[in-house]
């Protein structure tokens, strides 16, 4: 892909230590392309990496996941979209690990993460960890990622409610994170429905964004303190962008900002506009007039010694 100064959906990001005074372990990049020389079709990809481990060791693995990723992306041509966003996921995996394994400062650092590509008005994403996406449509919201926790399981297979999940101890338990000494399950399901199972939610890969859909990347340093309707209730309430990250923000820390809070903010405009034509090809078309003009030379030559006007 090749790197644009222009992006064809409406971006905003914020990040914020919050209120505990611990170090900002959160890192999220945002990156607009075309597709190639040749192909002018746009896409942006949004990451939010939520860094484990203690002291600077975190924030490393973040970094690590953000820059590693957006360069698998940067080296792809789009035609795989989600392959490359998984090997990109994965090879920052392996990096983090590598790094951990070479400093007893960085032992059992890692990173959540989750990832949105979106190629012309296609969305593709994956995640690992409990850092979240959401879709935004018709006012309503929609989680598109699950979190790879033991309270999603306890959750999912009934040991206790969504209510109960919110203070339990054992909420901030994960089950998968870059860095981990297995290797990294990357999860390529994209939830539209509870009610889905994992192949029909893997489908949905690719789907189609409308005018205004909102994607929302976010850390659990938000969603721990704010609930999906009050999200929802702010992104509706507030049209700026900016603004209402602000606010998401500004209400996380209202409840104690336990933790650091990150956000990026993927917006469709309420009208698109079409990508410019591509060129045609230059040399066919010096050929083909080549060829007319030739024809038109013989038609006259044959008139004149026909002896016609």
């Amino acid at each position: 892909m090749i790197t644009s100064k222009q992006s064809h959906i409406r971006v905003a990001a914020i990040t914020h230590p919050g209120m505990s005074g611990k170090n900002n372990e959160d890192q999220y990049a945002i990156s607009a392309y075309t597709l190639s020389e040749d192909d002018p079709t746009p896409a942006v990809l949004g990451i939010v990496a939520d860094g484990i481990g203690g002291h600077n060791a975190g924030e490393v693995a973040s970094e690590i996941a953000v820059n590693i990723i957006s360069s698998a992306i940067a080296e792809s041509d789009g035609s795989e979209p989600l392959h490359s966003l998984v090997l990109g996921a994965q090879q920052a995996s392996m990096m983090i690990r590598q790094e951990a394994e070479a400093s007893d400062a960085s032992k059992g650092m890692g990173s959540t993460c989750v990832c949105a590509l979106i190629i012309d008005n296609r969305l593709y994403i994956v995640s690992i960890g409990d850092s979240r996406i959401y879709l935004v449509r018709d006012e309503k919201i929609q989680r598109l990622t699950t979190d790879h926790s033991w309270v999603q399981e306890a959750i999912e297979h009934g040991v206790i409610s969504k209510e109960e999940a919110k203070s339990h101890p054992r909420r901030h338990v994960i089950h998968r994170y870059l860095g981990s000494a297995k290797a990294a399950k990357v999860d390529i399901r994209l939830r539209l429905s509870e009610r889905e199972n994992a192949e029909e939610s893997k489908a949905n890969q690719g789907m189609e964004l409308l005018p205004h859909d909102h994607v929302l990347l976010c850390c659990d340093g938000l969603t721990d303190l704010v609930s999906d309707d009050e999200i929802l209730n702010i992104l509706q309430k507030t049209p700026d962008q900016a603004e209402a990250l602000q606010k998401l923000v500004d209400l996380a820390n209202e409840r104690g900002g336990h933790d650091n809070i990150t956000i990026v903010s993927l917006l469709v405009p309420q009208t698109k506009k079409l990508p410019p034509a591509k060129l045609p090809n230059t040399s066919l078309w010096i050929s083909i007039l080549g060829v007319l003009t030739i024809i038109a030379i013989n038609i006259v030559g044959y008139l004149i010694w026909k002896g016609l006007p």
